[in-house]
């Protein structure tokens, strides 16, 4: 059994207490959480530290599978041209590209991350994910921009699909984007997914999306053309709303990454829909479009925000600690205590693991981190602020 106190403990459950206590059980089991109410007397069972504790992190969007493309694709490229070195990028030996997903993931754990929804386009990750410590949801993602090769992209994908599910996996089939995605095989996708928990989608993640859908026109619509990496016939959606709440199933729990586009008016109507989380994944958007979504308007929206931190290929660290040092460098308003929520319990509310994550009370397993080097006087995280796991 393990005591700790800190300056903060930030539950979930209510306000952050001042210098309370957790007790835990030697698997980890939050035994005992005590509010002190600031007044901790010495107790010699008990290890303070001198910062904050939070529950571990949820990771709502990593691509695991390109971690081996680390450093190889330059910056603000934009997506069109991202898109285009990824494709030309994946002729990779089967071992490297496991070898260096087994390391990202090492790294993720190191990070604080115990819950990560993880896209797959391949099995290669499926065997390293079951010894891992981080528990995984495979969000197994399928695309096709060819309405005539919709049931082929469709049988592909459920193929992949019984893999995952034979491999112990929370497995569900995710389109892509938009833009990727025939009408055809969005419907498709739509008939296999009526029943999903969880389901993702890349989302207004450059400005030429909406042009793409409206009329084929526009600069991805052009970069993507100009790579040959999209079909001739196309036959999408005509703009984003109607992909969002026509085109993607309406069950469970729906995860919209990136957002980098996104505008008021598309997202009041977006907010129709129930069970609705918007992803942040600031460090890649600046990656490769030199741009940081709209966290202020989704805030004052009451958009229901997580974190993610995408791939290797399109950022430097798989850390949801810099993802949010980053938030709080462009939005200063932004409160630690949200920040915290957002890559926490709404990320565990959002992959449906609220029973066990996001959150310190008694019962739960969570994982504790320790957050050190922070201002704590105004409650805000520092540039040399870091994350250290408790258990």
């Amino acid at each position: 059994m393990k005591r700790f106190a800190s300056h903060f403990i930030f539950t979930n459950t209510g306000n952050p207490l001042r210098k309370g206590i957790i007790t835990l059980n030697d698997d980890g089991t939050i035994a005992d959480v005590r509010d002190t109410f600031g007044d901790l007397k010495e107790e010699s069972s008990v290890e303070f530290l001198n910062g904050i504790i939070i529950p571990g992190f949820v990771n709502c969007h990593c691509h695991l599978e390109l971690s081996h493309l680390n450093g190889a694709i330059a910056q603000h490229t934009g997506l069109g041209k991202f898109l285009a070195l990824i494709q030309k990028s994946r002729n990779f030996e089967p071992g490297e590209i496991v070898s260096s997903a087994r390391s990202a993931d090492k790294d993720l754990y190191n990070e604080g991350i115990v819950l990560c929804a993880d896209i797959c386009n391949t099995p290669l990750t499926f065997s390293l994910k079951k010894d891992s410590r981080i528990r995984y949801t495979n969000l197994l993602e399928v695309f096709g921009s060819d309405p005539c090769k919709a049931g082929e992209r469709i049988d592909e994908i459920t193929g992949l699909y019984r893999e995952s599910i034979a491999s112990g996996f929370d497995s569900y089939i995710v389109p892509h984007t938009p833009y990727a995605v025939s009408l055809p095989l969005f419907r498709l996708i739509k008939k296999y997914t009526i029943n999903n928990k969880v389901t993702s989608i890349h989302f207004m993640e450059t400005e030429g999306e909406e042009s793409f859908l409206k009329n084929h026109s526009g600069p991805l619509a052009e970069s993507l053309q100009r790579e040959g990496i999209i079909a001739r016939n196309l036959e999408t959606p005509p703009d984003a709303d109607s992909v969002i709440l026509d085109e993607v199933t309406s069950s469970g729990n729906l995860i919209l990454v990136h957002n980098t586009f996104v505008y008021r008016d598309l997202v009041k109507k977006i907010n129709s829909r129930k069970k609705t989380y918007w992803c942040l994944c600031p460090n890649a958007n600046f990656y490769i479009e030199n741009k940081i979504p709209p966290a202020d308007m989704l805030l004052s929206e009451g958009c229901e925000i997580v974190i993610g931190t995408d791939s290797l290929a399109s950022n430097h660290s798989l850390s949801i600690l810099s993802e949010l040092k980053t938030l709080q460098h462009h939005f200063p308003s932004f409160r630690l205590e949200d920040l915290i929520r957002w890559a926490t319990i709404n990320g565990a509310r959002a992959l449906g693991e609220e029973k066990s994550f996001g959150k310190i009370e008694p019962g739960m397993k969570p994982g504790l981190l320790f957050l050190e080097n922070l201002d704590l006087e105004n409650l805000r995280l520092l540039p040399e602020t870091s994350v250290k796991r408790l258990v």
